[in-house]
């Protein structure tokens, strides 16, 4: 498909096709070759989950108001809101280059932090399916979006809602979480707060350790990956109290000069911050390495330092 501008619609294609959409929309179909998976948001506004809907327009333009219909139309389930129906309007749209930037009205930002959050993961999703989309962007009024946290958004790809095994989630909750990452000498830890969505499927300690691989998202500057990213996980578990991580060898290579030690207290207070967990066990390929200072460990703010702005 021809990759489209900025959308202008025919007001009588426009209504013909509104109508179409609504219709094809309230149905459930158990997914066709022209089968889309549409995201909507449980009632109680803690995850989102996709129902198949049955394409019935051709052309790039017509999908995406199809789409974008669907969005605002509740389905026939009555345990799920559609994403686009709650108390906000769309202003404008405009595509291009496979980037659509979505302006909606300053009623968005009266949504509940996690609800705003799941409904980006919603419209995100849903759209990308689309052959002639991979970015959404919100803007309200024209101006950026931020978060809860006041980390601009920007930019959202399918990939955000991908789990690490390359599985799509299906039912996504919104976590908000504290890592710890390493400064600029690699000799202290900077506490960064994030919020991301996670597969429900995925034990709350295992996101937390998968997040610390990723390492910083560059939204903050100053704060530097704490574990070699090349760290694979092999299990994570835990039981009465204690959290068991076993990772692979890759573990124990140094990093931006980030001591093995300093990497081990990295992964412990992230962890601890967790109200299930108060020690950390760390294994490498199933053992406790006789390099590591202690068997199992607890917090230690002694290495953390504040950010300097």
């Amino acid at each position: 498909m021809k990759k489209s501008g900025r959308s202008r619609w025919g007001d009588i294609l426009l209504a013909v096709f509104c109508v179409l959409a609504f219709a094809a929309c309230g149905k459930e179909e158990t997914g066709g070759e022209n089968s889309i998976q549409v995201y909507y948001i449980n009632n109680a506004g803690t995850k989102v989950e996709m129902h198949p809907h049955e394409m019935t327009s051709q052309t790039g333009e017509e999908q995406l108001e199809e789409l974008l219909e669907c969005l605002s139309a509740n389905p026939d389930k009555l345990e799920y809101r559609a994403p686009l129906s709650l108390g906000f309007q769309i202003l404008g749209k405009n595509l291009e280059n496979e980037r659509i930037q979505i302006d909606v009205d300053k009623a968005y930002k009266e949504l509940p932090a996690i609800t705003e959050v799941l409904v980006r993961a919603a419209i995100t999703r849903t759209l990308t399916q689309l052959p002639d989309i991979s970015y959404v962007s919100i803007t309200v009024e024209g101006e950026q979006l931020f978060d809860s946290m006041d980390n601009q958004v920007g930019w959202m790809s399918a990939d955000q809602f991908i789990d690490n095994d390359g599985n799509e989630i299906n039912t996504y909750e919104l976590a908000k979480i504290k890592l710890y990452f390493a400064d600029e000498s690699g000799t202290s830890l900077i506490a960064a707060n994030r919020e991301k969505h996670y597969s429900t499927n995925t034990p709350m300690e295992r996101f937390v350790v998968e997040e610390l691989i990723a390492g910083p998202t560059g939204q903050v500057e100053g704060l530097y990956p704490s574990i070699n990213p090349s760290t694979k996980i092999v299990n994570v578990m835990t039981k009465d109290g204690i959290c068991y991580v076993n990772l692979d060898e890759s573990f124990l290579t140094v990093v931006n000069n980030v001591s093995t030690d300093l990497s081990i207290y990295a992964i412990v207070n992230s962890l601890v911050e967790l109200s299930n967990i108060n020690r950390v066990q760390i294994l490498i390929n199933g053992e406790v390495p006789a390099s590591f200072s202690a068997a199992s460990y607890e917090r230690n703010l002694d290495i953390v330092t504040v950010l300097e702005r």
